[in-house]
């Protein structure tokens, strides 16, 4: 127990025992500096300073820019750029999912595994000829027969504007270049405007189509109430995705002249109901 006491004492000693730290001019010997200083004061200071050393270097790193020298760690634009690129190769495989879709539903048609059909009646009614001389009718019958075949060929687009039970507004504010035609199987109209106008939703409802054709272009179509349908082609972009819901008046897509059938910057527009294509402008004022 003594030598231990005595050891302890020793090394106490050891620690609290004074030492002069002198600085002395090397020609002259005069002193320039002098510091009274123990182990324990040494110890102490020494961790002292590699406390705040350590602390300092770790706010160094943590709230500047030079952690990015550092080994290991990713810059500030390399991980905004990286969720760029992760919101952009998200965006493209729903686009590229949609055209999948689309192309394999075409894909029987383009194989000629089945026929394609007419959209609507009129293009089967186009290539039925009948021969009055083989009917043996009179002009009067030939006359009476044509009024009723329009009234049955049209019966919507004649009874529209007293039928309709849903408002719509003009897509775009433009002048029409070329009206609903039937017998040109022109079943829309076109409006010419600025490239880059803004093309709005005719009415409320949810996008069926939004994608490339490569006669039309830009594509989107439209399901409204009452099994109503509004077409919108030759668009400059697309706003809008398959599946959303658009209010009326909200701004689907911007006018354009995509596709091959284009003759410049326009909106292709059509609306159907029923399977049977309607004069937009027995429901729309486009004034």
């Amino acid at each position: 127990m003594e030598n231990q006491n005595k050891q302890k004492g020793k090394l106490k000693q050891k620690l609290t025992d004074k030492y002069r730290l002198v600085v002395l001019n090397e020609d002259t010997f005069e002193e320039r500096f002098s510091l009274k200083l123990s182990l324990l004061n040494v110890f102490v200071l020494g961790g002292v300073f590699s406390f705040l050393l350590i602390l300092v270097t770790t706010f160094f790193i943590t709230f500047t820019s030079i952690k990015e020298y550092i080994p290991g760690y990713s810059s500030t634009d390399l991980k905004i750029k990286a969720t760029k690129l992760a919101f952009q190769t998200d965006s493209l495989k729903r686009k590229l999912d949609v055209l999948q879709d689309f192309t394999k539903a075409l894909q029987p048609i383009l194989t000629g595994e089945i026929e394609a059909e007419a959209i609507d009646s009129v293009n089967l009614l186009d290539r039925i000829n009948v021969q009055d001389s083989l009917l043996n009718a009179t002009r009067e019958d030939s006359l009476f027969r044509e009024k009723i075949e329009s009234q049955d060929r049209f019966p919507i687009q004649n009874n529209a504007a007293t039928n309709v039970k849903i408002v719509f507004f003009a897509p775009l504010n433009g002048s029409i270049s070329e009206g609903f035609d039937a017998k040109k199987n022109h079943l829309a109209v076109d409006i010419v405007a600025k490239k880059n106008s803004a093309v709005k939703a005719t009415a409320d409802g949810t996008v069926i189509f939004s994608g490339w054709t490569t006669e039309t272009g830009y594509v989107i179509i439209l399901k409204h109430a009452y099994d109503y349908i509004s077409v919108y082609k030759h668009n400059g972009n697309l706003l809008k995705e398959q599946g959303d819901f658009v209010k009326s008046g909200e701004v689907i897509a911007s006018v354009g002249s995509s596709g091959e059938l284009t003759t410049g910057p326009h909106l292709h527009f059509e609306l159907w109901s029923g399977g049977y294509a309607i004069n937009p402008i027995n429901l729309i004022d486009f004034k």
